[in-house]
């Protein structure tokens, strides 16, 4: 197959097993590109993609920006807090007003689980969810799982354990479906307040005890607590989580085998990951970051190329 599946990307339940491989793919083929003299392609001149960022990010803005200045498109970025959306502007009109300035593609953030999804079906343009709520971040587990195979030479029958914040994060959701559909075997790992409760109906297996999932997997992915998106207390404190659900030097070497360290970022150094693990060989968390471009890249171009337009100008 040589197009995707779908028209916009707005979350990893939308895509099968061969987009993601045709994602892949494109990706390695974009990563050679960035890591030449030159690291533009023509690939999207003549479109304008629109960030719109209803939510603070920097590594994922930047990734995506980057992503569309090495394709050559037009890039707008949009920022919430300075917008009419503060003045009590909806969504849709919002994002209406932006497309009538003549643009292809809209990458968004937002707040709300949904707010993709929802703009998908109420205005005429190529949508990229760049996160939404806690509810799907796919791109980021797209990059993930390409810096896991990219290491481990394939995903089918490994064992990936994603550790710390499962109940707010929209890291796991993407993660755990994107794994699942290229054949590895998931478990989370956390305290048990923050392991949402049906969690195992996505078929995966779930634990308490840290040790343990690190014995079992071949690559642990650690997430950060996400403060922000908490309002009550789930854990006595940051001190006691650390101790139960933080990975450090000694733990790594207390370890039958060696596995490979991830963080989707940012980094809570100390926390849920020392500084010597997140430094450390094991530690694919730099390989994330440059493959988090090629991956947009690889994305951009893919859906770019569904859109009618003569790209031969």
């Amino acid at each position: 197959m040589s197009e995707l599946s779908t028209k916009h990307l707005l979350g990893i339940k939308y895509l099968v097993k061969s987009d993601i491989e045709l994602i892949f793919e494109t990706a390695n083929q974009f990563k050679e590109v960035i890591n030449r003299p030159i690291k533009k392609v023509p690939s999207m001149r003549d479109l304008t993609v629109a960030n719109l960022f209803f939510e603070n990010s920097t590594r994922t803005r930047l990734s995506f920006e980057l992503a569309e200045k090495r394709l050559s498109a037009d890039v707008v970025n949009f920022s919430a807090s300075s917008s009419s959306v503060s003045k009590g502007e909806t969504l849709i009109d919002t994002v209406n007003n932006i497309l009538a300035m003549k643009v292809d593609m809209v990458v968004m953030r937002h707040p709300k689980p949904g707010a993709a999804y929802f703009l998908s079906q109420n205005v005429d343009s190529i949508i990229v969810n760049a996160g939404d709520g806690a509810h799907e971040h796919p791109t980021q587990a797209l990059l993930d799982a390409f810096s896991i195979k990219e290491r481990l030479g394939s995903l089918e029958a490994k064992k990936i354990a994603i550790v710390g914040d499962i109940l707010h994060s929209r890291v796991a959701l993407s993660n755990i479906l994107c794994l699942q559909k290229m054949g590895a075997e998931v478990r989370v790992c956390g305290p048990a307040t923050l392991l949402p409760k049906h969690i195992e109906s996505l078929g995966v297996t779930k634990s308490t005890n840290l040790l343990e999932t690190l014995e079992w997997c071949d690559v642990a992915n650690m997430l950060r607590v996400q403060h922000e998106r908490q309002n009550l207390k789930f854990f006595p404190s940051i001190r006691e989580y650390s101790q139960m659900f933080g990975i450090d030097k000694k733990t790594l070497e207390s370890l039958s085998k060696k596995i490979i360290i991830m963080h989707p970022g940012p980094i809570n150094r100390g926390v849920e990951i020392s500084t010597d693990v997140a430094d450390s060989n094991q530690s694919i968390i730099l390989d994330q970051v440059e493959n988090g471009v090629a991956i947009r890249m690889a994305v951009l171009y893919l859906l770019a190329s569904k859109k009618e337009i003569n790209f031969a100008k």
